[in-house]
C-alpha cells in the first residue's frame, strides 16, 4: 500500500503537485494499492485524466484519488481526492512505478558460472544458469535474471536490469539504469559480407565485425531487439533512448539522446539518427544516411535519403478497398512518367 504523501513525493521528482499544501494530514495518510481507469478504479486506486475526451467518465469515477489539471479540478467527484498537476499523464507514469512488482534479492544463484576475473558490484543479483565471462564488470545493485550470457570484457553500469535470455557479446559497454528485456541481443555480428565474384561459387566473404556496442544511461530496449556491433567503429545508443520490441539496429548506427523507436523498425548500417527523434512502428531506414534532431517518422515510413530539417515525415498509404488501391497505384505510377 502507498500513501498519498509517498505518491506526491514520487510525482514531485518530475513536476509539482499544485494543491499539496491544501491537503490535510488525514488525506496525506490515505493508502492506495494500485492504478485504475476512471471507469474501473475503486476507492483504493488512483486514476488520471490526461485526455479531455474522457471527461464524461470523471463525474462517476469511484477512484480514491485523481490526477487532474487545474482546469478540470472542480469536476472531480467529492468522494475522490484531486491531485492537481500540469501534466497528468506524466504524473501517472511516475505513480505507476510505485505499484509495479519488483522482486529484488541480491546474491548469486549456485548454478551461475562466473569467471574468476569478473568484478561484481555490491548488492548485485545474478540468477540461475547465467554465464559471466572473463573481466566482465557489473555495477552495484544491478539485476541479472536467469539464462543471461555476458561475454568477456563487457562493462555494465549500476542499477541495470537485464531480463532472462539476454545475450551481451564481448567488449560491449552498457550504462547505468539500463533495462534490457527478454531475448535482447547486444553486440552480435553485423551483416557484413563482400562478394567473392568467383563464378564457380557465387559466394560471400565474411567481414569480421571489430567494433563494439556502446549504450548510454537510462536506456530501455524491448524484447527480442537486436543491436549489432560495429564493423570498425562502434554502434552507439545515447542516453535516455527507448526502443520497443523487435527492432533491428545494424552495425555502426548512432542514435542520439532521447530518441524513441517503436516496434519492427529496421535501421540499416552506418545511419546516424539525431536527438529526440520519434520513429513509429515498422519504419524502414536506409543505410549511410543522416537524420536531423527532432524528426518524427509516422508508422511504416520508408526513409531512403538523409533528412536535414526537423519535422514530421510520412510515406506509404492508408488501407483502402483493394480495387481502389489498385487504381490508385496505377495512377501513382503514371505520375512518375510525367
Amino acid at each position: 500500500m502507498i500513501t498519498i504523501e509517498q505518491l506526491i513525493t514520487r510525482i514531485e521528482q518530475r513536476q509539482p503537485v499544485l494543491n499539496k499544501t491544501e491537503l490535510s494530514a488525514e488525506q496525506l495518510s490515505t493508502r492506495l494499492n494500485g492504478v485504475g481507469s476512471l471507469t474501473d478504479a475503486d476507492r483504493t486506486q488512483i486514476s488520471f485524466l490526461a485526455d479531455p475526451h474522457y471527461i464524461s467518465s470523471l463525474a462517476n469515477s469511484q477512484a480514491g484519488a485523481v490526477l487532474i489539471t487545474a482546469a478540470y479540478r472542480e469536476q472531480v467527484p467529492a468522494t475522490s481526492l484531486a491531485l492537481v498537476v500540469a501534466t497528468p499523464y506524466l504524473a501517472y507514469a511516475s505513480s505507476s512505478q510505485l505499484f509495479a512488482p519488483e522482486v529484488f534479492t541480491s546474491g548469486v544463484h549456485p548454478t551461475a558460472i562466473i569467471a574468476d576475473s569478473a568484478v561484481i558490484g555490491a548488492e548485485v543479483s545474478i540468477g540461475p544458469y547465467c554465464v559471466i565471462g572473463e573481466y566482465v564488470q557489473i555495477g552495484a545493485r544491478s539485476r541479472i535474471d536467469a539464462h543471461v550470457v555476458i561475454e568477456a570484457h563487457t562493462h555494465i553500469g549500476t542499477n541495470a536490469i537485464i531480463k532472462s535470455h539476454v545475450t551481451i557479446a564481448h567488449n560491449c559497454v552498457i550504462g547505468s539504469h539500463v533495462r534490457l528485456h527478454a531475448g535482447v541481443s547486444i553486440g552480435a555480428e553485423g551483416f557484413g559480407f563482400a562478394p567473392t565474384r568467383d563464378p564457380s561459387t557465387s559466394g560471400w566473404e565474411r567481414i569480421a565485425q571489430l567494433g563494439r556496442v556502446v549504450i548510454g544511461d537510462h536506456v530501455r530496449i524491448g524484447s527480442h531487439t537486436c543491436v549489432d556491433r560495429g564493423a570498425i567503429d562502434d554502434t552507439v545508443i545515447g542516453n535516455h533512448v527507448i526502443i520497443d520490441n523487435l527492432v533491428q539496429v545494424a552495425h555502426n548506427v548512432r542514435i542520439g539522446n532521447g530518441t524513441a523507436i517503436a516496434a519492427k523498425t529496421g535501421i540499416a548500417g552506418s545511419t546516424i539518427i539525431g536527438k529526440r527523434c520519434i520513429i513509429g512502428g515498422a519504419v524502414g531506414i536506409n543505410g549511410h544516411i543522416d537524420i536531423a534532431d527532432d524528426v518524427t517518422f509516422s508508422g511504416m515510413t520508408m526513409v531512403t535519403k538523409s533528412i536535414k530539417t526537423a519535422g514530421s515525415y510520412s510515406s506509404g498509404t492508408a488501407a483502402m478497398p483493394t480495387a481502389k488501391w489498385r487504381r490508385a497505384a496505377v495512377r501513382f505510377r503514371q505520375l512518375g512518367n510525367e
